[in-house]
């Protein structure tokens, strides 16, 4: 089995469709090029298709691997056959690699060992080829050395035949399938842990069980970590009888009974000693790899959501990072996000120096022509709201509350650190609280996805693949929406299709040298930046008010003569083409069908055109809280109350309602029919009802309800 093959047979896409694709990905194509600028190629491929082959194009990759040094491996041993290497090369399962690798694998002393060591292996053939009708004298042939007794020969011919059915490739198939369908996982409270104060909060797991494949992922990774934290013990099992009644009908042949009671106890020695222990670990490790993914896919939608959450856009902003003893520090932002100005006020206790405060906000306000303010929602923020509120202002000003979290490891960042030198944490927070409001992904990028706080057990699951996969969620976003490359931070830069840190770190560089931008085709003259970067990343590069006519659009440099001849066509200039929608419908797409040019891309040309670098996202919006609630012990039963949806998960969702605890949706809460996935009815940020319908002071949890 070729690459291409194991692919198709992993996804079920067209052969042709997936051959082009891994053409592209040798050539160091992106998914987000691919996607857009390729789907003649591809046949139309989005990017979770294009993820999909690069997912099993990199594990056909490692299979191959693993397949080479271990053949190497029995080689040097001098034990590979052609009916071994045809079995290895033929397989497309890891797991059932390893199974065939097993026998060869270097082990250390084992029972086994020891026994062949003292000379037992031909007793334990002659057991295994159950014609012997006197075992016990046939063993007594064997005592000499260590071996004292025909009991110790027989104890060692057994150990060797417990490593042979552990070895078996079709006994550990047989039991897998068992386990794979029928196992339980079962988790019992750690007696000594009884009365630990964190442990309570795995109370419901102090004696639980479960069939292993119905156990939803988070609570699979709620009992793992209650596992790891030292305070349950975890149990994978299947009934004991009918794993042994398969093995027995595998490995016992119909022979002499002496043999066979010695086969039997040997097969229970195996189960208990070597299968069900390894056997049990594989399918937890896969079950909590299923659940792994489904957290990564938890977090990854969440991060997009928030990633492609709605910006103020190019305003005049005032930012707030509240604080009662510290004081709220104040910075005012132009419409670039470049800081104007910095300071501290002090309206709260203990200094309450609300007057003054209010007075310098006001003069702030008019100095710096802020259009919007935006208050961090941590530590006093709401009454940092309450306060704003108290302002009378010559010109409208919105409000607007800003979700800090990651603020804090933004501002004590290298990034920070580069951005503002001359600034301490307080004044970096404050900026990014503010820049957040205006351009969520340009901000948001700059920190680490899991400080975000918008995952799922975000910290127990395999930490490469969840931070490949954010990564992939990033660039996704960033090149769904295209960056200015005159304005765009070296961070933000860096996530572009084919440029990378080196290349965003010269781009930034290059401007501050020489002016900003003023052409696609100037980015050739930055340092590192060649053909290939130039290809894999124009398209996703804006330039406002540009030198050419289409530089702040989504259409390809590569495809700039096509438009031109368009426009030629329609006795037109290119100006006059771009956004006159009934030009545009008089474009016949056939006549400009080529063998690599096909609808799906003049339709995306003819998109642009419509609507060049418009921006897809929502505009924001503003928010108010209740304006009654401050703290837990206001929330009350049965209330109606505003909120914004601050995380989603598989369980339901959290909100925020305006004090320090969020509250939780159960999925069951979310809508009056079944719901089998909370993002169906909810989407992060998005402005909901709730009802409050449990309040635990003492635990601080809150449940609502958004139905009804």
């Amino acid at each position: 089995m070729n690459t291409l093959q194991y692919i198709i047979k992993a996804t079920q896409l067209a052969e042709q469709s997936v051959a082009n694709t891994i053409k592209l990905l040798n050539e160091d194509a992106t998914i987000p090029f691919i996607s857009r600028y390729r789907k003649e190629m591809t046949g139309n491929l989005d990017e979770v298709q294009i993820g999909e082959i690069v997912k099993y194009k990199t594990l056909f990759e490692d299979l191959e691997k693993r397949k080479l040094t271990i053949l190497k491996a029995i080689e040097e041993q001098g034990q590979l056959t052609s009916e071994l290497q045809h079995k290895i090369e033929k397989t497309d399962s890891l797991t059932q690699l390893e199974d065939l690798y097993l026998p060869f694998k270097k082990k250390r002393k084992t029972k086994a060992s020891v026994a062949r060591d003292n000379g037992l292996e031909p007793l334990a053939k002659i057991i295994m080829s159950q014609k012997e009708t006197d075992i016990k004298l046939a063993a007594n042939r064997f005592k000499k050395g260590a071996v004292k007794s025909n009991e110790e020969a027989l104890q060692g011919a057994r150990d060797i035949i417990a490593e042979w059915v552990n070895e078996n490739e079709f006994v550990r198939q047989r039991i897998r399938r068992i386990y794979q369908r029928k196992s339980v996982i079962a988790s019992t409270l750690i007696k000594t842990k009884k009365d630990d104060e964190k442990a309570q909060k795995y109370q419901q797991y102090f004696d639980w069980n479960e069939p292993l494949d119905k156990a939803p992922s988070h609570r699979l990774l709620a009992i793992l970590r209650a596992q790891n934290e030292g305070f349950v013990r975890l149990k994978v099992d299947v009934d004991k009888e009918e794993a042994l009644g398969v093995i027995d009908n595998t490995v016992v042949k119909t022979g002499t009974e002496s043999c066979a009671n010695q086969i039997f106890i040997a097969i229970e020695d195996a189960y208990k000693r070597l299968l069900q222990p390894a056997i049990s670990n594989e399918v937890l490790k896969t079950a909590k790899e299923k659940a792994d993914d489904k957290a990564i896919q938890v977090f990854s939608n969440n991060l997009r959501q928030l990633l492609l959450g709605a910006p103020l856009g190019e305003k005049r902003i005032l930012a707030i990072d509240p604080g009662f003893r510290s004081g709220c520090k104040v910075v005012c932002l132009d419409e670039n996000g470049d800081l104007k100005h910095n300071e501290t006020i002090y309206p709260h206790a203990p200094q309450k120096k609300e007057t003054e405060a209010l007075k310098k906000i006001k003069t702030l306000v008019n100095a710096y022509k802020i259009e919007a303010i935006a208050i961090g929602n941590g530590t006093a923020s709401r009454e940092t709201e309450a306060f704003i509120k108290k302002l009378y202002l010559d010109k409208e000003v919105q409000v607007f509350v800003v979700n800090e979290a990651g603020a804090s490891v933004y501002s004590a960042s290298k990034i920070a650190r580069a951005e503002f030198p001359d600034y301490d944490v307080t004044v970096r927070g404050a900026v990014s609280i503010g820049r957040r409001l205006a351009d969520p992904l340009a901000e948001l990028v700059k920190i680490d996805p899991k400080s975000i706080g918008v995952g799922q057990y975000q910290h127990d699951v395999d930490q490469t693949k969840l931070k490949n996969e954010l990564d992939t969620v990033v660039m996704s976003c960033v090149n769904t929406i295209g960056v200015n490359v005159n304005t765009a931070s070296a961070p933000l830069l860096s996530y572009v299709s084919g440029i990378g840190t080196t290349i965003a770190e010269n781009i930034v560089k290059y401007r501050s040298e020489h002016g900003s931008i003023q052409s696609r085709a100037e980015l050739k003259k930055v340092p590192r930046l060649g053909a290939k970067a130039f290809e894999q990343s124009a398209g996703f590069m804006r330039i406002i008010d540009g030198k050419h006519p289409l530089d702040n659009s989504a259409v390809h440099p590569e495809r700039y003569k096509l438009v031109e001849q368009m426009a030629k066509d329609l006795k037109v200039t290119l100006s006059d083409l771009i956004g006159d929608k009934q030009l545009i419908l008089r474009i016949p797409l056939e006549k400009y069908c080529t063998d690599v040019i096909g609808l799906p891309t003049l339709k995306d040309i003819i998109q642009e055109l419509e609507k060049p670098g418009v921006d897809p996202r929502k505009q924001a919006k503003v928010f108010e809280f209740a304006a009654d609630l401050n703290k837990i012990e206001d929330v009350r039963v049965g209330m109606r109350i505003p909120g914004i949806v601050n995380n989603i998960t598989n369980f339901g969702c959290f909100v925020d309602i305006g004090i320090k605890q969020s509250g939780l949706v159960h999925v069951s809460k979310l809508a009056q029919k079944y719901v089998s996935d909370p993002n169906d009815i909810v989407q992060l940020n998005q402005h909901v009802m709730v009802k409050v319908i449990e309040v635990d002071e003492q635990r601080g949890r809150i449940q609502l309800s958004m139905v009804d």
